[in-house]
């Protein structure tokens, strides 16, 4: 499958390289200035491959166009011309503008997947915004979930572009298979706003779910000031007894099997009522022991139970060094190159990295080529630099 990504920062990202990592030919489409993402990372940036460009625009080749110049957009179009999916993360103000608006692609290439991702659906009066994480964060209640003394606090992961990304790949994956069965292309709008609402509220419509509503909205137990790691004689551990025997072996396990008794404990519904009273006993009883103490009593209880990693940990944990989760390649100028792998497993297809990251341009000449361009017209469309430690690259766009 071949997709044409005129995606930037990480919403689009995320979700074409998802795409790549599953064997997709992704071809990234930039402005001459380049993904914005390029210039974030530690200093020094090398030629605009900045730390977070790199974890998400691998298994991409790169193309740079300039699309407000007539032949630049003819080279888009013919390139949309001859792929499988088109995904970009334009205002649709903006998208329409350029040209390229879903009708004009489609003339082109009735069969082509074509999926617009933006910050809120068009047809609603806040269709014309322009949206960053936090602002979906915000307006989606995820802010406002996350209070802590009455302040809202957003989470500390982009989290709105990322789950938004999640859901461009999922719909992507649906159209072309809709498309290898009939042929027919289609139109998609995944918007962030949207999104970010039906991830919140899987859990936290909970009393709304019901019409009259049954209660208030919001989850008590992921709302319980209580709900957090806990301290033990010498750290800190993540627990979670869930099930009415797994409460009861806790209890056993702490030598206070008196407390299985308490009604406030004995069953789901009471415990959610119950809450805070429940995360203030389990509180107090892990400060008895050491964190490796009790690791080993909950295992043996099976018990759902972890330490408390900080990121820095992460690169030793002995589950993912175990089971190969990351994962290095060369790059010829920048080094070692660590990455996260692919999280899903296959027993017949597996996904892998297989390109890292493009330069800026790297690819234009070839990808030109495969269009059908001449070298004099590729000449026209591509500037061609020489970098400072005299390697020969492909850059600059269409118009310049």
């Amino acid at each position: 499958m071949r997709v044409v990504d005129l995606t930037a920062i990480l919403l689009g990202p995320v979700a074409t390289q998802m795409l790549g990592d599953l064997g997709a030919d992704v071809i990234k489409v930039e402005a001459p200035g380049g993904d914005a993402m390029r210039g974030a990372g530690p200093p020094p940036v090398d030629d605009g491959m900045g730390a977070i460009f790199l974890t998400n625009n691998r298994n991409k080749r790169g193309l740079v166009l300039d699309l407000k110049a007539p032949r630049g957009l003819e080279a888009m179009m013919r390139l949309l011309a001859g792929a499988d999916a088109f995904v970009h993360n334009l205002r649709p103000q903006a998208i329409d503008r350029l040209g390229l608006d879903y009708p004009a692609v489609s003339a082109r290439n009735p069969s082509i997947v074509y999926c617009g991702a933006w910050g809120f659906g068009r047809s609603g009066p806040y269709g014309h915004k322009p949206a960053y994480d936090d602002m979906i964060q915000a307006v989606s209640g995820l802010a406002a979930l996350q209070a802590v003394g009455g302040e809202p606090r957003y989470v500390s992961s982009v989290v709105a572009d990322k789950v938004t990304g999640l859901h461009v790949a999922v719909a992507m994956l649906a159209a072309l298979l809709h498309r290898a069965r009939t042929g027919e292309g289609q139109c998609i709008e995944v918007p962030m706003f949207e999104t970010l609402v039906a991830f919140n509220m899987v859990e936290h419509l909970y009393g709304q779910v019901y019409e009259p509503p049954r209660g208030p909205i919001g989850y008590p137990r992921m709302l319980s000031p209580g709900r957090r790691p806990y301290r033990t004689r010498d750290g800190w551990i993540g627990v979670l007894p869930y099930t009415d025997r797994q409460w009861a072996a806790l209890f056993e396990v702490a030598g206070r099997p008196d407390l299985a008794e308490d009604p406030r404990f004995a069953t789901l519904p009471n415990r959610l009522a119950h809450i805070d009273a429940v995360y203030a006993t389990l509180a107090e009883l892990l400060t008895g022991r050491t964190t490796a103490e009790w690791l080993d009593a909950f295992d043996a209880a099976h018990i759902p139970s972890v330490p408390i990693n900080q990121p820095d940990d992460l690169a030793r944990d002995p589950h993912l060094v175990a089971t190969g989760f990351w994962q290095t390649m060369e790059h010829p100028d920048l080094g070692t190159l660590r990455y996260p792998g692919v999280p899903a497993q296959f027993s017949k297809t597996p996904g892998a990295i297989r390109r890292a990251p493009p330069r800026l341009g790297e690819h234009s000449v070839e990808i030109l080529a495969e269009l059908g361009y001449g070298r004099a017209e590729i000449d026209d469309l591509v500037k061609v630099g020489v970098t400072a430690d005299g390697i020969r690259r492909d850059g600059g766009g269409a118009g310049e």
